[in-house]
């Protein structure tokens, strides 16, 4: 600022200030009162405290929760063809549940890879899963010869590729599908040792009871769902063999809903188990989709042609984020997930941190140190403040990966705190913060707003979703239905 000649902006008021880290924090206005007790505070740490107020606010995880579910495509309702069943909500309560506890960021990346293979974790944990169980699902017509559904498969599997390397390590591995990525040192090898991994996860429904065998609950519902339809062609019938055959019915139907948590809670999440597309049985015209117990590594699809294969790979981390010394027992003993969760969180910690430093100062200044959050190869922005980001990114590791932590020292630093003013000619477009930049209110926190400043806003937490097109829903925007297609 001083090399540059800037004229820093003065403190803003602590009205400003109230309003400013309410609406950061929470997405809500602060309350009249906490605004006059703030005012009203002689404390040289009034700041500090107003803070610890505001991030300990339910409303908290409810604000940053909207900004991760952005990033991992989450939706409430999903392909009509998905093969899960329960609904996608526990994934989105678990995430806000997650950031108002503060959870360390690298359990939080480790869960949503691998809630299901880390030791010790309670079966609530399961829900983390829907980061991967909520993925897209491509329609795959099996009249279609087995050459095309392979390539609508292989599709599928550069989305999962690409939402994990863009969304934790700032970098697009699915550009390495074809060939060596163009501009980054992404290799055609580490895309496929990724792409291992997730060609050996498949989607299917959790249980967050302990106890509970998801995949028994999901075949007793089906069985259920078969008998009733078929109990309710005999059962208005007065011929003896009907009525027996009615009672046989029931008898089954009782049977399968005694299963151990039948009418308990399931949500999308994966498993171990492989894909293969194979020709239909019989001789017939079209394809066959068989998941196999045996996980074996991806074949190098030669331009990216899964019907003209190459040499496997085996399931492996990013070669140039690898560390020689790491443990590779955890990517051999299922999919992968587990030691691609470890390698994340350790071997790339770095970069894993920075990228999210990076998207956690975007969100209280209107962008990033890096404007390409989602992009930290070569044709993204470089960082205006590569000090500053390594530093908070340093630190943020050494304070236990808590966001919580991060979000204090970014608002109680003087940048964060200045005035709001017009840019200058040195600063125009304030990339230096000699002023703190003017922000419009998202749709989010204008809706929200509008409910509780007319004492509409009903506080209740989680649960199943409400269309936000219905008057009578006064909830918080976060839980409005989300559509994967249009209907």
């Amino acid at each position: 600022l001083e090399s540059k000649g800037l004229t820093l902006a003065g403190e803003a008021s602590r009205a400003v200030l109230a309003r400013r880290l309410a609406f950061d924090l929470t997405g809500l206005p602060p309350s009249p009162e906490v605004v006059q007790d703030f005012l009203a505070d002689p404390r040289p740490d009034a700041v500090d405290q107003l803070v610890e107020v505001l991030l300990a606010h339910p409303g908290y995880g409810e604000r940053w929760g909207r900004y991760w579910l952005d990033l991992v495509r989450y939706c409430d309702t999903m392909e009509e063809w998905a093969e899960t069943i329960g609904p996608t909500y526990p994934y989105r309560d678990w995430v806000i549940d997650a950031l108002n506890r503060d959870l360390p960021y690298d359990q939080f990346i480790q869960l949503q890879l691998a809630a299901d293979q880390i030791p010790g974790t309670p079966s609530v944990d399961r829900a983390a899963l829907g980061f991967l169980g909520m993925s897209p699902s491509y329609w795959k017509e099996l009249q279609l010869p087995v050459e095309i559904i392979k390539s609508i498969v292989s599709d599928e599997v550069e989305e999962r590729v690409h939402t994990i390397s863009s969304t934790f390590l700032g970098l697009n591995l699915a550009c390495a599908r074809c060939h060596d990525h163009k501009y980054d040192p992404l290799t055609n090898l580490d895309y496929y040792a990724m792409a291992g991994v997730l060609s050996n996860t498949k989607a299917s429904d959790v249980a967050l009871a302990e106890g509970v065998d998801a995949e028994q609950v999901v075949q007793a519902r089906k069985s259920v769902k078969s008998l009733d339809a078929e109990l309710q062609k005999v059962a208005k019938s007065d011929k003896q063999e009907d009525m027996a055959k009615a009672q046989e019915l029931r008898d089954k139907l009782q049977q399968a809903k005694s299963v151990v948590g039948y009418d308990s809670l399931l949500t999308p999440g994966v498993k171990d188990a492989r894909l293969e597309v194979r020709p239909a049985d019989g001789g017939a015209h079209g394809s066959k989709i068989v998941f196999e117990s045996e996980l074996k590594d991806a074949a190098i699809e030669i331009r990216g042609n899964p019907n003209k294969l190459g040499a496997s790979v085996p399931r492996r981390f990013i070669s140039v984020l690898a560390k020689p010394q790491a443990d590779s027992g955890a990517w051999i003993g299922g999919s992968g997930r587990l030691g691609l969760a470890h390698a994340l969180t350790s071997e790339s910690k770095d970069l894993v941190a920075r990228v999210m430093v990076n998207r956690v100062w975007k969100h209280h200044f209107g962008r990033g140190l890096v404007d390409t959050p989602s992009d930290f190869g070569r044709q993204g922005e470089l960082p205006t403040h590569p000090a500053l980001l390594d530093d908070l990114s340093y630190r943020f590791i050494e304070q236990g990966w808590s966001l919580k932590w991060l979000h204090r020292e970014i608002l109680l630093s003087a940048a964060y705190q200045r005035q709001n003013q017009l840019p200058s000619e040195s600063d125009p477009e304030l990339r230096y913060l000699s002023a703190y930049p003017r922000r419009a209110m998202d749709v989010e926190a204008w809706r929200d707003s509008i409910l509780q400043v007319t004492d509409r806003l009903d506080g209740k937490f989680g649960g199943p979703s409400q269309d936000l097109n219905s008057e009578s829903n006064t909830k918080r925007t976060i839980y409005g239905h989300v559509r994967r297609r249009e209907i």
